[in-house]
């Protein structure tokens, strides 16, 4: 699957990128499509090149082989013109742990030499607001939590209007309602038309978050499209509850479907759920139920279950997820 691009075109495109580390290809011929205004959710374990990948596009590394397009323009010859459309948190936020959470975000904006210093002031305390440090402002950054540390990334990155946020495991140290505020936040940040690309390995984040997804496993893209697309993708059955198994199986095997072994439906006895994979094109859910009622099958009830995005990422990876925040 690729992602379909936006009406505005592609924010991030790339086209065969490979990064290799001596003789371990940490990216490895990657096509990555995301549209201009989606949050794009970056997925994959631990050690599947997420970081890699995002330092190349940056600028912090150099590429082995391959093309990029950031925010259109041709990288890393266009790098200047690109990064101060560009807001970015990598590898966890670096700051001066003496110096207040305000403090650091004026020292980090006065190095940014498209930054007007009339307005810093405001636009610290702005960004601070935003992730929800305002209280924090005058406190020094060794007294912060990994997870104030982490929205005062987010928060530098914000300093100024971006085309393009770059967001790599934002939800890194936070509790449950730290990483609801960042994901709120994430959304919001699309509403004045930037594209969001946040690299996570946290599955329910992401599928809470985003508009689009790309799945990486060993340096590979394996995936890539809208959740939905994703979610198409996967395996879909249908579960008929039936006193009348035998019937229900022949039925179903007459559509072309290859029904499973009838299991019990542990509440009656006399009942038992008969399934079959909806993997023949053309055979609706309607179609199955009228042509079970015909074939004289009480049916007591009728589901349709498609695999979760857990399921499916699983599927694709060979790998587990994070589930949960």
């Amino acid at each position: 699957m690729t992602a379909a691009a936006a009406p505005g075109g592609l924010a991030i495109e790339t086209h065969r990128l490979s990064k290799h580390f001596g003789q371990r290809a940490a990216v490895d011929g990657i096509d990555l499509a995301v549209p201009r205004g989606s949050v794009y959710g970056f997925l994959g374990p631990n050690g599947s090149g997420k970081t890699t990948t995002i330092r190349v596009l940056l600028g912090l590394a150099a590429a082995d082989h391959g093309d990029i397009r950031v925010l259109g323009r041709e990288m890393p010859r266009e790098l200047a013109g690109v990064l101060p459309e560009v807001g970015a948190l990598v590898e966890g936020p670096a700051f001066y742990p003496f110096l207040s959470g305000a403090a650091n975000l004026s020292r980090l904006d006065t190095a940014d030499r498209h930054a007007s210093p009339a307005s810093r002031r405001r636009r610290v305390g702005e960004a601070l607001e935003r992730v929800g440090l305002a209280h924090a402002a005058g406190k020094k950054v060794h007294a912060y939590s990994l997870g104030m540390k982490q929205r005062l990334g987010i928060a530098n990155a914000l300093l100024r209007p971006r085309e393009l946020l770059v967001l790599d495991e934002p939800s890194n140290g936070l509790d449950p309602q730290g990483t609801r505020e960042v994901r709120h936040l994430v959304r919001s940040l699309t509403e004045g038309g930037a594209t969001v690309f946040v690299s996570s390995h946290l599955l329910a984040e992401v599928e809470q978050m985003c508009t689009h997804v790309g799945v990486m496993s060993a340096g590979r893209l394996v995936a890539q499209g809208t959740l939905n697309e994703l979610r198409a993708a996967g395996r879909t059955r249908v579960q008929v509850l039936t006193p009348d198994a035998g019937t229900a199986s022949r039925v179903l095997a007459g559509l072309g479907l290859e029904p499973g072994l009838p299991e019990g439906s542990g509440a009656r006895p006399a009942e038992a759920l008969v399934w079959a994979e909806l993997a023949r094109p053309g055979v609706e859910p309607e179609t199955i139920v009228a042509a079970l009622v015909a074939g004289g099958v009480r049916v007591r009830g009728f589901s349709v279950e498609r695999s979760s995005l857990e399921e499916r990422f699983v599927s694709l990876t060979g790998e587990g997820f994070d589930v949960v925040g």
